[in-house]
């Protein structure tokens, strides 16, 4: 059977997923607070109210080359080693993560209490997937300053990674009494929420995230998700639109729209919306986030296919989600459909057994 050729993929340093717009969210607040913990000499000040600046306006380059002046006229500056991660968050490349994540040791190794030093490298933990890193130095910043909501807030999430969303949604609420009206906790709130399947509480936090200028488009993409399975396919649509006016190579709003195309019939739509989402030559991180979402845009495809009564080609997309994901039940389910469709009762006892054995579970 002829296979599809895929994207080539490179590397992942970062895990993909929704923290990206999140991480600059939290840039500014931090950088103001902690330039102002450590006041550095007038003439340090000065330069690191430049590259403050330059940062701010997105000028990461300028940013760079002021806080590089001020370590090459005193490598012991803290303060310009944390801003100059900041710089290398900033520009968004995986390559500068660990620049980023050395500059934040260098300056916590040169002043311990520089808390927003600590709290940026409790976040590149994060977003590394080393959770309990994460934990470690978030909390050793609340040991050192009690009740700082966003180190509250961050936990509660890193909490809710690690298994335990009631511990994010008491973290990120305490977050909320201690004043903390940043949209990252109204997102981590609903992202609980999700995992303990209560489904309205969490469209609610979303509402709430989405309705702010920090919004991303991974806030109105998780929206979206949920106003699928609501069938609100309009109110969906819309915020995927949004979230593609703010960045079109995220694929996972192009995924969700072919999902609504499918729910309304329109297959040729869903395609066309499949096709962008992963465009051939483009390249991805090989991380557990793109193997799902393939297995997620196969599905899709099958789904679009088999409504096109195109079998063959659905058949080649569920067993190509398979290839990404084989403990899907629900694709075994579809394949056994196909082939008893075909004549191949053989084939498909194949699916339904493994279909059985999945929905079961473990012993």
């Amino acid at each position: 059977m002829t296979r599809t050729v895929q994207p080539s993929f490179r590397t992942a340093t970062v895990r993909e997923w929704p923290v990206q717009g999140i991480r600059i969210a939290f840039l500014l607040l931090a950088t103001l607070m902690a330039c102002a913990q450590t006041p550095p000499a007038a003439s340090q000040g000065m330069q690191l109210g430049i590259a403050q600046e330059h940062l701010q306006q997105g000028k990461t380059d300028q940013a760079i080359r002021e806080c590089k002046a001020v370590l090459a006229a005193d490598p012991r500056s803290a303060p310009a080693h944390m801003l100059l991660a900041m710089a290398y968050l900033a520009k968004g490349s995986p390559d500068r993560i660990a620049d980023a994540k050395a500059e934040l040791q260098q300056a916590l190794d040169l002043d311990p209490e520089l808390l927003w030093a600590r709290f940026y490298l409790a976040r590149l933990y994060f977003d590394q997937g080393l959770t309990e890193k994460a934990q470690e130095q978030l909390e050793r910043g609340l040991k050192q300053s009690p009740g700082l909501p966003n180190f509250l807030s961050l936990l509660g999430e890193v909490r809710r990674e690690l298994g335990d969303p009631a511990a994010s949604l008491d973290l990120n609420h305490k977050a909320l009494e201690a004043g903390e009206t940043m949209t990252p906790v109204h997102y981590f709130l609903a992202l609980a929420h999700q995992d303990l399947k209560q489904e309205q509480a969490a469209i609610a936090e979303f509402e709430k995230a989405i309705n702010s200028p920090y919004v991303t488009p991974e806030m109105y993409n998780a929206l979206a998700s949920l106003y699928i399975k609501k069938q609100q396919f309009a109110a969906a649509e819309a915020l995927c639109r949004k979230a593609i006016a703010m960045d079109r190579t995220r694929p996972d709003a192009y995924l969700n729209l072919a999902r609504i195309y499918n729910a309304r019939h329109a297959s040729d739509l869903a395609l066309e919306a499949l096709r962008t989402a992963l465009p051939q030559g483009r390249e991805f991180p090989a991380s557990e986030y793109y193997q799902q979402l393939q297995a997620d845009l196969a599905v899709e495809r099958g789904v679009a296919y088999t409504a096109k009564k195109m079998y063959a080609r659905a058949t080649e997309e569920y067993i190509h989600a398979l290839d990404f994901d084989p403990s899907r039940a629900v694709v075994h389910r579809r394949l056994a459909e196909l082939f008893l469709q075909k004549g191949d009762p053989t084939g498909a006892a194949l699916h339904t057994k493994e279909a059985d054995k999945l929905e079961k579970g473990p012993k």
